[in-house]
């Protein structure tokens, strides 16, 4: 069975960029895009919601190396 031509990589938890980067080449995938979606806290004091930053989701789009 082929590998998809795309396909998308998430950074883990315990897990740094080089090592997903290494990760993804084991692979056989090459990355060509870098996407951050920030993680949201909600917080309520006194009534009033507001929401405060917390983290971030690091994502990599690769295609596969022929």
């Amino acid at each position: 069975m082929s590998k998809a031509k795309k396909q998308s990589f998430e950074v883990k938890e315990n897990e740094t960029i080089d090592q997903c980067l290494e990760r993804i080449k084991k692979e056989g995938y090459m990355p060509t895009r870098r996407m951050e979606k920030p993680i949201f806290k909600e917080v309520n004091e006194g009534g009033s919601i507001s929401y405060e930053p917390v983290g971030r989701q690091i994502i990599f789009e690769a295609k596969r190396t022929e």
